[in-house]
């Protein structure tokens, strides 16, 4: 596939084409009565040419006011108008409902309210929040870490297909964007040859995750848990394949064991310039390869598995979602959705539900759509495991 600045010199070699045969049938037909028609038709050409050059197909134009109205729908806030102007014009609230921007690049906010939250724009092409992801989540290898890995991959796609239909009948005015989330780096329970208690999955089984998710034309979200490694050690050895446009990154605080502990015997941690860096590598992956927003999720379930909530930056690169990935009641899941993820306001939310964890007693029930939607915000990535 050609790059974006190939493509804008095949428009530049289109336009100096255009202009050649213009003056050369010109010369021609200047005393035909036809000369009129085509001079004109060749200068609309070349008009159009010359505005594919400074206007190209890539990258994409955000659209900010339906990112801002997006934002606000998934605060439960619905407005005819996310013009600020015409909003503050129009408010009849006492006080007044005030929407409110810091700076030209910094999305829609409302005073005294914590959601949606001021962050910076993402870059045209930005998958959120104009979609909805829906994850299914698990590695090859294991029956036990999620539902890509219990049933034959022709079952999970159109497993994946039947939730894919629901959530957008359950919501229908976000389109719903399908994505396989294969854990390509798994926290191990014994230190193994690297001594670094992980173990990295053979490309085989990555190139199985984009061969499934190419069938569903979704994304791709690889999951990494260091053990005692770091993101800097694992994400450089998964370059080629988060260089892809279509893949996404994920990173679990659970099973980063920054104090020497076996993973599964503590819960782990990250802070926000664990966060941080994977932004910052991300987005220069973006930058490198001229790729659109790239998604990043956390995952979280306590306070303490992400640290410095407040100092995670996201840039127009890299859109961060914080998911909440604890299972349990629909009351417990609920509480720890209002009490952990939305009171730390990142970018965007996200959460997981539990085929079988969720069903455990006393639990009789998984959360429906519609209880999920309610949550404010709504979370606009959903994860199955």
């Amino acid at each position: 596939m050609a790059s974006p600045k190939e493509r804008m010199r095949e428009r530049h070699y289109l336009a100096v084409g255009i202009l050649f045969f213009g003056g050369a049938l010109g010369y021609f037909l200047f005393y035909s009565d036809a000369f009129a028609t085509v001079y004109d038709a060749t200068a609309q050409k070349i008009e159009q040419a010359e505005q594919a050059l400074v206007d190209p197909v890539w990258p994409a134009r955000l659209d900010k006011d339906e990112y801002n109205r997006r934002a606000l729908a998934l605060a439960h806030i619905r407005l005819a108008s996310t013009t600020l102007d015409a909003v503050r014009a129009a408010s009849t609230t006492s006080p007044p409902l005030l929407l409110r921007t810091e700076s030209a690049s910094t999305s829609v906010s409302v005073a005294g309210k914590r959601w949606p939250h001021p962050t910076v724009y993402p870059q045209g092409g930005a998958i959120l929040p104009f979609k909805r992801i829906v994850a299914y989540y698990g590695n090859y290898y294991s029956k036990q870490m999620g539902v890509l890995g219990e049933y034959p991959p022709e079952v999970v796609l159109e497993k994946l297909r039947t939730e894919v239909a629901s959530w957008t009948a359950a919501d229908p005015t976000t389109p719903v964007v399908p994505a396989i989330h294969y854990i390509a780096v798994v926290a191990q329970g014994s230190a193994g040859r690297s001594g670094l208690w992980r173990s990295r999955m053979p490309d085989d089984q990555i190139d199985q995750a984009l061969a499934m998710a190419k069938q569903l034309d979704g994304l791709v979200f690889l999951d990494v848990q260091v053990g005692q490694s770091t993101l800097q050690s694992e994400l450089p050895a998964l370059e080629k394949y988060l260089a892809m446009p279509n893949v996404h990154l994920g990173i679990d605080p659970e099973f980063s064991m920054k104090f020497g502990d076996a993973p599964g015997t503590v819960i782990g941690t990250f802070s926000a310039a664990d966060v941080n860096y994977a932004v910052s590598y991300l987005a220069s992956l973006v930058k490198k390869h001229e790729l659109p927003p790239k998604v990043l999720v956390v995952h979280r379930f306590t306070m303490n598995m992400v640290t410095g909530t407040s100092l995670i930056r996201p840039m127009p690169e890299v859109q961060v979602v914080m998911d909440m990935d604890g299972w349990g009641t629909t009351a417990k899941k609920i509480g720890t959705y209002t009490n952990i993820v939305a009171p730390l306001p990142v970018q965007f939310t996200g959460l997981k539900l539990f085929y079988h964890a969720d069903l455990r007693s006393p639990s009789t029930s998984m959360l429906t759509k519609e209880q999920v939607l309610g949550l404010t915000p709504a979370p606009i990535y959903i994860q199955y495991q």
